[in-house]
């Protein structure tokens, strides 16, 4: 079974949905499980919605199935409460945090680094295929908008914390009373990111034979003329 059979993408869907059913039983707080899973059931949609049109490569499916399940797991938990220096003890006998000088549960910090090593190369394959980005911006443009959606996504947190309040909206936060949280998830996703398009860039550095042509072709000027108002003065001119 090839990573781009239709088998094997069915695969990953069937094993996704049998560990998401799993996970939704008895979650450790139904309410914050519901607001982990919002943009989950969006993005899920979008992903069914443009499979016909765009599908992924079995590398895409792959990364995007890992962080899911990353996500699911910490839903089910909430991310502040996934026992994982628990599971550390029970295979190896001693403590991963205590090993580690960790005074927290660092399980959203892993999630975070995850989201940027994961998902920014899906981002750069709809960016070479939808955008037709090529050279440096096919690997600059998804590393801003892991960047990006990152922000956002603090954002949205902070502004769904607010609402709730609460110990519900603690718990979605998850910031474990560090003032310098949300910074902190940033800095990790970039960095999963940025270690995403490095390696991506190694491989076709290996590989693609025109790769430096094509690198410094993307970033050579392709008009020369200003845009702004000069662009706008063409248009009500009838130029264009």
């Amino acid at each position: 079974m090839s990573l781009s059979s239709a088998r094997y993408r069915l695969l990953l869907t069937v094993l996704f949905l049998a560990l998401w059913i799993a996970l939704a039983i008895e979650p450790f707080d139904r309410a914050d499980w519901l607001l982990e899973n919002l943009l989950v059931f969006v993005f899920v949609a979008l992903l069914i919605a443009s499979y016909r049109r765009l599908p992924l490569s079995g590398i895409s499916y792959t990364t995007i199935f890992l962080f899911l399940c990353l996500h699911a797991l910490g839903a089910h938990y909430t991310y502040s409460e996934v026992p994982y220096d628990d599971w550390v003890r029970a295979l190896t006998g001693g403590s991963l945090n205590q090993a580690m000088g960790w005074e927290r549960n660092h399980f959203d910090r892993l999630v975070h680094f995850s989201y940027g090593l994961l998902l920014a190369y899906p981002i750069r394959e709809v960016f070479l295929r939808v955008v037709d980005a090529r050279g440096f911006w096919g690997y600059f443009l998804p590393l801003d908008v892991t960047m990006s959606t990152s922000m956002m996504f603090e954002l949205f947190e902070w502004t769904v914390a607010e609402r709730v309040g609460g110990d519900l909206g603690m718990a979605y936060l998850g910031s474990q009373g560090d003032v310098w949280d949300a910074h902190k998830d940033m800095a990790l996703a970039s960095l999963g990111a940025l270690t995403a398009m490095a390696l991506a860039m190694a491989v076709n550095m290996a590989l693609q034979r025109d790769f430096a042509r094509e690198f410094r072709d993307s970033l050579r000027v392709k008009h020369a003329e200003p845009l702004g108002e000069v662009k706008i003065g063409r248009m009500r001119r009838g130029e264009e």
